[in-house]
């Protein structure tokens, strides 16, 4: 059972060529030029990474874990919030290069993402990711540790739903691939209060 979540009814979207689960973890090896993006800047349009997702309605706060060894440049694995191809929020760490990854998150809105990122030295291996949903606000937090957590932001999605899709993801929006472990994730209360 993934993750021991029995109340979750998980389904691929945009299934990956390579993965297994075992122990209640996931892997997943990613295929090359797969993406989540829509216009801003780079004119594209991408909605074929590989997501792992589960109907959720209500406010809700999802964590993972997630260990990865990144290949090449944007290769990418962390949480992601979706209502629609035009609609949606992921957060991850984003590989430059062996001295630079890029903490980051996309808030994609009626069709435009945005991107924020914030500079980490080297690639960090693995991270613990965190989104908390209460209304149409999210607040999206990382640890390195699983115990102090950093804010990146806190989003809006415009698009008024009674529920989301969320759970995990991966992509690599160049022409390599990479694998990473998703070895814990759990979806329960929203713990976030705003104020």
């Amino acid at each position: 059972m993934f993750f021991n979540l029995p109340n979750h009814q998980f389904q691929w979207l945009n299934e990956p060529s390579t993965y297994f689960f075992r122990d209640g973890s996931l892997s997943i090896t990613t295929d090359p030029n797969t993406d989540y993006w829509q216009r801003t800047h780079y004119g594209f349009r991408n909605d074929n990474g590989h997501a792992l997702l589960t109907p959720l309605a209500g406010d809700f706060s999802m964590r993972t874990h997630v260990s990865f060894r990144p290949q090449g440049r944007y290769d990418q694995c962390g949480l992601l919030v979706r209502i629609d191809p035009e609609n949606w929020i992921k957060l991850s760490t984003e590989y430059e290069n062996a001295n630079i990854s890029m903490l980051g998150s996309v808030v994609t809105n009626l069709g435009y993402s945005d991107w924020a990122t914030t500079e980490l030295d080297a690639d960090p291996g693995q991270a613990w990711y965190q989104i908390s949903k209460n209304g149409a606000d999210y607040l999206l937090q990382v640890s390195f540790d699983g115990e102090t957590w950093q804010q990146l932001r806190i989003a809006h999605l415009h698009l008024p739903v009674e529920s989301v899709l969320a759970g995990v993801y991966a992509c690599s929006p160049l022409v390599g691939r990479f694998t990473c472990t998703f070895d814990y994730l759990t979806i329960g209360e929203n713990s976030w209060s705003p104020g």
